[in-house]
């Protein structure tokens, strides 16, 4: 595995607790944003990462991790940003010079190495975790793990890469590095840099619609931006995953944003709590004044129909400069 290439982070939503709620009423035109307007880097994980599930699930599928798809799609974000051939950084773990590999042969044979970690995690009687910083370390670190306790620890990546570089430290200005080294073996950080991509056991709310709308959205994160699109058959856009999700939690809304900006209160962003609605303007040209709408999770964070589907800072300058503020849904 190539052990020195990582990216910039985009950081995980922040999930926090919040009620609402609601019936609104229904009608049926469109008028949403179109996926080129939606910025990728407000995206968890990259649209290059994305454009490569498919693959990835043939293969996890092949080598029988089809639950692993969401943690084999964090590693490339961490690996390459799904940019390049050697997606995976996966040709030295064959024994072969880096980058040798095509990206079809590299998303396999990432596959494949961590489902062969995954067994031996098993096997040995460890955690997710270790198999995950062994995909950075190899897998004696897993030896290692079994041999101290059988549960990773942050302080165990770094006692395991002391040992191996004979306590060399080297830079590393990372955010999840609080005092900016590492020590000289692999990345001791793996585990959290990869956490960050993660939403680990799903978005969790307190407030049981929240819960069921999150739910449901969170099944098409990463699919296609769809104009028109309003249920999972045709693919969605804004208005129609908005319709669609919070339908499925038993709340009527109206088909498009304008109306759906209609049929609520409106409140400031930071009075906005999880399962609230969030307007925007001008994000493509129409008649109407509100073209695109996401749900509110929480921390400045939006999940929302972009290009894929999945979760956005609302702190983006895009973002900012398109913001109308916050929806509740009418008792």
């Amino acid at each position: 595995m190539k052990l020195w290439r990582w990216l910039a982070l985009a950081a995980l939503p922040i999930l926090l607790i919040g009620g609402l709620f609601f019936t609104v009423i229904a009608s049926d035109d469109d008028e949403d944003q179109p996926a080129s307007a939606i910025t990728a880097d407000a995206m968890n994980l990259s649209a290059e990462v994305y454009k490569h599930k498919l693959t990835v699930e043939k293969y996890c599928k092949e080598f029988g991790i089809l639950d692993q798809v969401m943690v084999i799609l964090a590693i490339m974000q961490v690996e390459s940003g799904g940019k390049g051939g050697d997606v995976m950084q996966a040709s030295e773990s064959l024994g072969l010079p880096v980058n040798t590999l095509d990206t079809e042969a590299s998303i396999k044979q990432g596959v494949r190495y961590f489902a062969s970690l995954l067994k031996s995690m098993k096997a040995a009687g460890v955690d997710l975790n270790t198999a995950i910083q062994s995909y950075n370390y190899g897998g004696g670190f897993i030896d290692y793990v079994a041999k101290h306790g059988k549960k990773y620890t942050l302080a165990m990546a770094m006692a395991f890469a002391k040992e191996k570089s004979g306590g060399k430290k080297v830079t590393y200005t990372n955010a999840v590095a609080k005092d900016g080294w590492r020590y000289a073996y692999g990345n001791m950080y793996y585990v959290p840099v990869i956490s960050q991509y993660l939403v680990t056991g799903g978005a969790k709310f307190d407030d049981k619609t929240v819960q069921a709308i999150m739910d449901e959205a969170l099944k098409y994160q990463g699919t296609r931006y769809v104009f028109g699109g309003s249920t999972p058959a045709t693919g969605f856009d804004c208005s129609g995953l908005t319709s669609w999700c919070y339908g499925k939690a038993g709340i009527k809304l109206p088909r498009t944003a304008q109306a759906q900006y209609d049929a609520t209160a409106h409140l400031n962003i930071k009075d906005a709590k999880p399962g609230d609605l969030v307007f925007f303007h001008s994000t493509y040209n129409t008649a109407d004044y509100v073209t695109h709408v996401g749900i509110y999770v929480g921390g400045m964070k939006m999940y929302n129909a972009g290009d894929p589907l999945g979760y956005a800072d609302l702190n983006s300058s895009y973002w900012q400069a398109h913001l109308i503020g916050a929806g509740r849904v009418r008792k």
